[in-house]
């Protein structure tokens, strides 16, 4: 007990002292976190807090691992998996902290976490098992790899989305290191409670500074240590214990950032943007939107981590059938508080599914017939056949109407022109666009004039006209046998 105060206290105490030095040492190079569209904050803050946390935990962790006493003794017998997950931890912070100074690309910082995780697999950190009833064990085999790289992986990203807010990721994450630390104690797994502690320590000094109105950012390179790290010694935890309640009790602590990180996923599908675009529309903005202030948003976020950690603690005193009902009953509480804020909108999620799926459908047929009018543009030989695959591309492609004035050699002007047969569009429903076109002889360009029916959709009028485009400059007048 005494080691496990030790490592806690020293650790705060570490971070109480490194994180004023850090703040010091940003401003001096000026990394700091600027104002933006996307910031809540309304002046520069310094952005590299995860050092303070990281060497407020390794400066403590190290050491205390080869004490001559029973935890010396326990860190032996697992010494090349902790080794591997303070490694691989410490790749990724290093990783995080180039980002905060130079900046990188969302790809590459996914790829690094990528490979930490695989690093942690490679040493046998992995989910091969977990025990639903005394008579009921799902091995995973070979599958415990992608769902080991899925966990730590989404858990890193999961802690990196949710530090939005003074104090909220490294609170929520203080909160989870203290229910592993007990779950691990609760276990007989020493060295990975005087990891948790030790981590706890560290974020416990440091909140000091970065609860509202915050002196310093944890930035990347704290989140993704964070996340890595947490998620790591979940899976270690898991994978002595066996049992459901070794991934069911960090699932719920971590709901917070699990399900605002879901249904992130989400929202950028169903408006199909990259799942890395960034956006406004997570938990806590949530709560700031309904009139919140910074401080009360992440004292809810707080409550509401502590609630489900609460609940979840009732799991290892329970068995099989009463662990299954705790687990599920507090997921629907998170899920409920979802709800409540707003973040969870089954009718506009329906809605938005509907409509992914008709603009999908769309654009599919517009392909489609694109591949059909493509095959007359290239059998076109002279002006009458590249037209008539003009007025068959027009048709397929819902047009109002196609007009080409010309000027034929002997001077004389003629116009060709296609129409839909169709009389009850309206005006406003009509996109007009003048397309000018090379001709084979000297001179000025064509004028061809299209009218597109929007029927409804800007967008697929738009993809509509792309194609269309795409056909005359790929078979274009001048391209024809003179």
């Amino acid at each position: 007990m005494k080691t496990y105060l030790c490592a806690y206290f020293g650790s705060t105490v570490l971070s109480l002292i490194t994180t004023p030095i850090v703040i010091r040492v940003a401003w001096w190079l000026n990394i700091v976190d600027t104002p933006g569209i996307r910031k809540v904050h309304s002046k520069p803050v310094p952005r590299i807090g995860g050092v303070a946390i990281f060497v407020s935990m390794m400066g403590l962790v190290i050491p205390v691992l080869f004490l001559p006493n029973v935890i010396g003794d326990s860190f032996r017998l697992v010494q090349s998996k902790v080794v591997a997950l303070l490694v691989a931890a410490g790749f990724v912070f290093l990783v995080g902290l180039v980002d905060d100074v130079k900046g990188l690309r969302v790809r590459v910082k996914f790829l690094v976490q990528f490979i930490a995780a695989l690093i942690v697999c490679y040493a046998g950190i992995r989910i091969n098992s977990i025990t639903l009833t005394e008579s009921l064990v799902v091995n995973f085999g070979w599958f415990s790899w992608p769902l080991t790289l899925l966990w730590i992986v989404g858990i890193t990203n999961a802690i990196n989305l949710s530090d939005g807010l003074d104090g909220l990721a490294a609170g929520i994450s203080a909160i989870v290191c203290g229910v592993i630390a007990i779950f691990a104690i609760h276990s007989g797994q020493v060295v990975m409670a005087v990891l948790m502690l030790a981590l706890l320590g560290s974020l416990t000094g440091f909140l000091f500074f970065n609860f509202s109105p915050a002196k310093i950012f944890m930035g990347d390179c704290g989140s993704m240590f964070l996340g890595f790290t947490i998620a790591s010694s979940s899976v270690m935890c898991s994978t002595k214990s066996s049992a459901l309640v070794g991934l069911a009790l960090p699932v719920l602590v971590l709901g917070i950032p699990i399900f605002d990180t879901l249904l992130s996923i989400l929202r950028r599908f169903l408006d199909r943007r990259s799942l890395f675009a960034p956006d406004r529309s997570h938990f806590h903005h949530r709560l700031l939107a309904l009139g919140f202030r910074q401080r009360h948003v992440v004292i809810i976020a707080y409550v509401v981590t502590l609630l489900a950690a609460g609940l979840g603690m009732f799991m290892l005193v329970t068995r099989n059938a009463q662990t299954m009902i705790i687990f599920v009953c507090t997921l629907f509480l998170l899920a409920l508080t979802f709800r409540v804020v707003g973040s969870v909108r089954l009718r506009e999620t329906m809605a938005g599914l509907k409509r992914k799926h008709t603009i999908s459908h769309q654009a599919k047929q517009e392909m489609e017939n694109f591949e059909k009018v493509e095959l007359y543009f290239r059998q076109a030989k002279n002006l009458d056949q590249w037209w008539q695959a003009v007025c068959f591309a027009a048709d397929k492609m819902d047009f109002v109407s196609s007009v080409l004035p010309l000027t034929q050699r002997d001077g004389t002007k003629r116009t060709l022109v296609w129409e839909n047969g169709e009389k009850d569009i309206r005006v406003d429903e009509i996109i007009k666009i003048a397309i000018p076109i090379r001709d084979r002889r000297a001179g000025p360009a064509l004028n061809l004039e299209v009218q597109i029916h929007a029927n409804g959709s800007l967008e697929s009028a738009g993809r509509r006209w792309t194609l269309f485009g795409r056909l005359l400059e790929e078979y274009s007048i001048a391209n024809l046998a003179k």
